[in-house]
């Protein structure tokens, strides 16, 4: 996998990253052995399925949440390696936490790949910091997923297991039939026998066919792919089986046999599709054109919505410059009233782009972009929404009155108390300062030291990832509003530093 190249080599560290803003001395991560560029990026044909493990899985399963930091630490001491904590990780999350709904006590799962993407995008040394978070967010999931019944990921019914050539087709029908374990049979049988490719566009389709779980699917179809492209092909088939699982709930009755409101937006896409255009992916970057769906997004309906992407790439626009508008509207969503749903806006489109940018079949890929654009007004009216009147390309910039590194300080300060104001400066800031570097890598600390639940990561981590992925014309308006999810500097501390702290010198 290549992933935004020109983002990896941006993040590399600095030696004054821990500087600003008084952002801990996290000096007692060197007591272990540091994460590498190279290993934080994990080349999925050096990792093989080892013994070793079952018993780190067992390991995380089993040891007390007061105790799990002490016994990862004194494992990576002796030698346990980065990739193996990660696999272990995602392991041991779908293996104990149910993905019925796909949210709540799930986001341990979830969040793994963002944890990963953090520990990339940070300087060398503090590369574990983000693994640890989550694997105390693990213990914390895997409680609760006891109080609720404890569910464990069973064994396959291998008698059930269509044959290989059939796999596909039978993964298809049982989806369509909503039938949960016809689906898990074919997936095991997908997951031994398919090419992950393949697979990867079956699970894309199905992962944005609903609006349920407020984009989740969507969300785990893109987090799961990407830590397995880290960890390797040869731990898919549970990973996929709790995928599968994941994209099959839904509330009352079965989807297939009623006309439920979150079903309507993906039904009516997959016959738009049809309307395309051959080469609709072929067309020229409009900015003209991402203002006419911004508008379109910001007081439009779904239908609306697709019905506008349609005209768009029919009259030769670019998909780029459509995305754009989806990553504007999300981001102003936020800005206009942040909250829980109006940040998934934001990671949802966020994790839809990745799927859109990496399933090979062009029909699903046309799926992926009209259900973009129709989630957005879905969000826009699932939540009520204050400051109608904030638009994301009329954001003012305000320089701060410091210059150099006391700016990004100066931001991130106000941040804690006026949100607006941090992100008119921070519009400035990097509109002037000649690269975001500065600001990224203080949001990155502050999730860090401030962040309290998966959201400040998943968040985090898309948005920062995103930035790459809107054209420089409007990238800075879109980093700016980030402001209004993001850490300041005055919030409390959370407890994790201390608590890896004490599990790395024993200063308990």
């Amino acid at each position: 996998m290549n992933v935004a190249l020109p983002r990896r080599s941006f993040l590399k560290s600095t030696a004054t990253a821990g500087a600003m803003l008084g952002l801990g001395d996290f000096g007692f991560l060197t007591s272990l052995p540091t994460v590498s560029a190279a290993e934080a990026e994990i080349d999925p044909r050096s990792v093989r399925f080892r013994p070793e493990i079952e018993p780190l899985v067992r390991l995380l399963e089993d040891t007390p949440r007061e105790r799990l930091l002490e016994e990862v630490a004194a494992r990576i001491k002796r030698g346990t390696s980065y990739r193996d904590v990660l696999t272990a990780l995602l392991l041991a999350g779908v293996r104990n936490i149910k993905p019925h709904p796909v949210g709540f006590k799930f986001h341990a799962v979830l969040v793994v790949n963002s944890a990963h993407l953090a520990s990339r995008n940070s300087p060398e040394g503090d590369r574990w910091l983000p693994i640890f978070w989550a694997l105390d967010t693990f213990k914390a999931s895997q409680a609760r997923d006891v109080r609720e019944g404890d569910w464990t990921l069973g064994a396959v019914d291998a008698a059930a297991l269509p044959s290989s050539d059939h796999a596909r087709a039978a993964f298809g029908e049982a989806m369509e039939r909503w039938d949960e374990a016809a689906v898990d049979v074919a997936t095991a049988s997908l997951a031994r026998s398919a090419k992950p490719k393949g697979v990867f566009d079956a699970f894309c389709l199905y992962g944005a066919r609903d609006f349920r779980d407020i984009g989740h699917k969507a969300i785990y179809v893109a987090n799961s792919w990407r830590t397995l492209e880290h960890i390797g092909w040869q731990h898919a088939e549970p990973v996929l089986r709790s995928l599968a699982f994941a994209l099959c709930y839904h509330e009352g009755g079965n989807p297939a046999q009623r006309d439920a409101e979150a079903d309507r937006p993906g039904r009516r896409n997959l016959e738009l599709r049809g309307e395309l255009m051959a080469d609709w992916a072929n067309g020229k970057p409009d900015p003209a054109a991402t203002r006419t769906l911004l508008e379109t997004l910001r007081s439009g309906s779904w239908s609306d919505a697709s019905q506008r992407v349609v005209e768009l790439l029919n009259r030769g626009v670019a998909p780029p410059s459509l995305w754009d508008a989806i990553f504007e509207a999300s981001a102003e969503l936020l800005m206009r009233n942040p909250g829980i749903g109006t940040l998934h806006s934001v990671t949802t489109a966020n994790a839809m782009y990745y799927n859109f940018n990496h399933a090979t079949d062009a029909p699903t890929r046309a799926f992926l972009l009209l259900q973009a654009a129709s989630f957005v007004p879905l969000f826009r009216g699932a939540r009520a929404n204050s400051n109608h009147g904030v638009r994301i390309d009329e954001l003012e910039p305000e320089p701060p009155s410091a210059r150099g590194p006391a700016a990004v300080e100066e931001i991130f300060a106000d941040l804690t108390s006026d949100k607006p104001l941090a992100a008119r400066k921070a519009l400035a800031w990097l509109g002037t300062s000649g690269g975001p570097k500065p600001f990224i890598d203080a949001a990155q600390r502050l999730i860090f030291l401030k962040g309290t639940d998966s959201h400040d990561y998943k968040f985090s981590s898309a948005v920062l990832e995103d930035y790459f992925n809107v054209s420089p014309s409007l990238r800075d308006r879109f980093l700016a509003a980030s402001v209004f999810w993001l850490k300041g500097a005055g919030g409390r501390d959370n407890t994790l530093v201390a608590r890896t702290r004490a599990a790395l010198v024993g200063d308990r």
